[in-house]
């Protein structure tokens, strides 16, 4: 067991394990850590535990200190200097005539690197962009192309719920989605419907995937062959929140009959499928 305390530099970024040392900050609180881009000012989300070996990636660097008010006047001053640098790298852009869009600028905590997020369709010959920024901060400048699901997570928004985005709340990490979790759990396969401001596929199309997948272990699917107390007959429509199944008779022209799942005896299940068409046209919304 290792004692770690977890550190987060963004309100909803990966939390970061560090070692306390003699130290115990409250959560809340802010401390003034080493990490692989220099220092950093960062909010404590956890405070000391003790965790499995097997959970960390030693060694853990400790935390220096607690930040002090000289510590938060210097990162006040960075997000001004983060916004200013914003405003010129903007500026440049447009000089320069890029095909980009300047999403997000970081500035470390010792002011050794300047950091521009942004995106593009194509690839960008950024080398000119970054001499003339590097010659009006003197300072390291490195320029990192994101994709839209990035992008959302910086600026964030309101999402078709009416909440703020998932991923700038709480999602740490994306988690992967596909088109077959929309089929699976009946969902149309309108972009329109199935994907988010970013333009790709819903981060909580996650979150009932798992309870999908054990329900349709137990339910027949659309397409399977099946005896109901009355005949045999085809699935036409499932439902797989209640459990009802719409069964057409096999030999009649009577309209399909509603029956509970548990009621019928699956002779021949059915199988999801998405055709070759529908995830050609839909497969743009699962790239990042």
């Amino acid at each position: 067991m290792t004692e770690i305390i977890g550190v987060r530099f963004k309100s909803s970024g990966k939390m970061y394990y560090f070692s306390p040392g003699d130290s115990d900050p409250a959560p809340g609180s802010k401390v003034i850590v080493e990490t692989a881009r220099g220092l950093e000012c960062g909010d404590v989300v956890m405070g000391k535990r003790m965790v499995e070996d097997d959970k960390i990636i030693p060694p853990l660097k400790p935390i220096i200190r607690i930040a002090n008010e000289r510590d938060l006047k210097i990162a006040e001053m960075n997000r001004h200097k983060e916004e200013n640098a914003a405003k010129i790298c903007q500026e440049k852009i447009l000089a320069h005539k890029l095909d980009m869009k300047l999403v997000d600028v970081e500035c470390t905590f010792d002011n050794s690197k300047l950091l521009f997020y942004f995106t593009a369709d194509n690839r960008v010959d950024f080398r000119e962009l970054v001499k003339d920024l590097a010659g009006v901060f003197r300072t390291r400048i490195e320029l990192r192309q994101i994709g839209v699901r990035d992008e959302a997570k910086m600026l964030g928004g309101l999402g078709v719920c009416g909440r703020p985005f998932c991923c700038k709340t709480f999602l740490s990490d994306f988690q992967p989605v596909s088109i077959k979790m929309a089929k699976e759990q009946g969902l149309s396969l309108n972009p329109t419907k199935i994907s988010g401001t970013c333009g790709r596929l819903m981060c909580c199309l996650k979150y009932e995937q798992d309870f999908y997948e054990e329900q349709l272990k137990i339910t027949p699917k659309v397409g399977a062959y099946v005896k109901t107390p009355d005949f045999k007959g085809y699935v036409e429509e499932v439902n797989v929140l209640t459990g009802k199944l719409k069964v057409k008779p096999e030999k009649s022209d009577d309209p399909a009959v509603v029956f509970d799942r548990d009621a019928v005896k699956v002779l021949k299940d059915g199988r999801i499928r998405v055709d070759r068409e529908e995830i050609k046209a839909l497969k743009q919304l699962e790239d990042k």
